[in-house]
């Protein structure tokens, strides 16, 4: 596929602390990958090899989605054992968890026969063939009702799968059923502290019942957890796969802006927050994160921003020659002391084996990426909102939306492009700031999950300003999440983010493995 010689040398670019790992993204630089896409041929999902899991886990609804798919090839294990474990796994937790609002385990079970007859004949469908999944309800599903959790659409049936969805299935994965979340994914019963809305109630953590599952890929995040799926993908417009990654204690990833295409997203792509949104999988494992980010990347020829970015292989990342900035607090939301703790004891692993390792806040930066963030959220009091509640016909919105909308003014179209202009100069000065470093480490948020539906307050903002999380979303920058901590009591996970410049998912999958393996990552909940 054709690409810009200088684009092409950028994102093949090894992380090696002899030579940059970012550049200066000018606009003519991302024009030139986009108008090669457009006269190249169309193309299927990158091809991957099947990959070997570390994974020691021998419980099958435990184990990493990857060491499954090696065991149903070795025939060590069938896909239809693997998907009645997982629908007795959900039928047993799912009255408590309130994860997953809609099951198609009729044709789950047909699509495993079929699978088992497949393999046998040694016609095997791709690297996740017979693997047990979810997926978030706000992601189209062939034959399988997906609300968005909005009235509108509580009898929807798409005709066909988001194109995230249909690669995995071609790859070989089975779906179980629809995980909850906020209404559009972006307003819940309150607010995306919680995966709430009217037509399906709240999602409930699996390490403690009272506690928020974080949202909006909160369904997803709480059966993965649970054992309930081998993985979800869910959607992140300013944190809402990784908060959940966080509260629920599993891995997630929030690859680069226009890396995945979003057609078949109830917020798909375009409009002024097209770069904010991106899908990425939710597993238990950081192992299934390189497995399966690499399938469902690349244009579709739908998604118009999507660009055809080489993937590169998190094993090659050197760890020893990688630069590490981390901060505890961010100084526009605080952290508690079980997260700081986290963030400064996974900042003393890679002291034990990076190239160096300082605590650095580009704290202008961030809090004017905030104050930007939060005018164009707002610019036109939602009336976003409103014209996708329109095309699906909800009428009434949850009572969290409706006060909120009560308080929105819309501003000037001067004033929108003068917060647009502030969010781009902010994120080239985060690119800036990055050239020292090749990863970052800082807090998801301020606490571990906290309780369901807590009423909004502007003393308490950690779950409403995102000022962690969405940061990363405006600069478009790719992050994994990995469980590192537990809270003092020790209950609740504590996730990190590990952050990179644009493109290398590489480097924040090789830290995250590593931390992984220091923390331990993922525990099975009590439930």
């Amino acid at each position: 596929m054709n690409m810009p010689k200088q684009v092409s040398e950028m994102l093949a670019a090894p992380a090696d602390a002899d030579q940059p790992t970012t550049r200066q993204f000018s606009r003519r630089d991302l024009l030139a990958v986009v108008r090669a896409a457009a006269v190249a041929p169309v193309v299927a999902a990158p091809v991957i090899v099947q990959a070997v899991s570390t994974d020691t886990s021998n419980e099958l609804i435990y184990m990493s989605a990857t060491k499954l798919a090696g065991l149903i090839r070795a025939g060590k294990v069938s896909a239809s054992e693997a998907v009645e474990a997982y629908i007795a796994r959900q039928l047993s937790v799912n009255d408590e968890l309130n994860a997953v609002v809609m099951n198609s385990y009729a044709r789950a079970r047909k699509e495993a026969a079929a699978a088992d007859k497949a393999g046998a004949r040694g016609d095997w469908m791709g690297p996740l063939h017979g693997v047990p999944m979810t997926i978030k309800d706000s992601l189209d599903t062939e034959g399988v009702i997906t609300t968005g959790a909005t009235y509108g659409r509580q009898q929807y049936m798409p005709k066909q799968d988001a194109t995230v969805v249909a690669r995995v299935r071609k790859a070989g994965a089975i779906l179980l059923g629809k995980t909850n979340t906020p209404e559009f994914t972006l307003g819940g019963l309150a607010g995306i502290n919680a995966a709430s809305n009217l037509l399906y109630g709240s999602s409930h953590n699996p390490y403690d019942l009272t506690r928020s599952t974080s949202g909006s890929s909160g369904g997803a995040g709480a059966i993965v957890a649970a054992g309930g799926a081998a993985f979800d993908i869910g959607s992140d417009w300013g944190g809402s796969i990784r908060g959940p990654a966080h509260n629920n204690g599993i891995a997630g990833i929030k690859p680069t802006s226009i890396r995945v295409p979003r057609t078949g997203h109830i917020v798909d792509y375009g409009g002024l927050f097209d770069l904010w949104q991106q899908l990425g999988p939710m597993t238990r494992r950081v192992e299934d994160l390189s497995l399966i980010t690499p399938i469902i990347s690349g244009p579709d020829y739908r998604d118009a921003s999507c660009a055809p970015v080489p993937w590169a292989d998190p094993a090659a990342v050197n760890l020893k020659k990688l630069k590490v900035a981390f901060f505890a607090s961010n100084g526009v939301s605080e952290t508690d002391d079980d997260v700081k703790n986290t963030v400064i004891q996974a900042a003393k692993w890679m002291e034990g084996i990076a190239s160096s390792v300082t605590e650095d806040l580009p704290k202008a930066i961030l809090q004017d990426l905030y104050d930007a963030r939060t005018k164009l959220t707002n610019a036109d009091g939602w009336a976003f909102y409103k014209r996708m509640a329109a095309k699906w016909g909800t009428q009434n919105f949850s009572p969290s939306v409706t006060e909120r909308m009560k308080t929105l003014v819309p501003i000037s179209t001067a004033d929108t492009v003068a917060a647009w202009d502030a969010a781009d100069d902010a994120k080239s000065r985060m690119l800036g700031w990055i050239q020292k470093y090749d990863v970052l480490l800082c807090p998801v948020a301020g606490k571990a999950a906290e309780v369901i539906d807590r009423p909004a307050s502007a003393a308490r903002p950690n779950a409403y300003t995102w000022s962690y999380t969405g940061a990363f979303n405006s600069t478009g920058w790719p992050v994994v999440v990995v469980r590192c901590g537990t809270s003092a009591d020790g209950k609740l996970p504590i996730g990190i983010q590990i952050v990179a410049a644009p493109w290398r998912e590489d480097i924040c999958l090789a830290v995250a493995s590593f931390l992984e393996s220091k923390s331990g990552g993922w525990k099975k909940p009590p439930i």
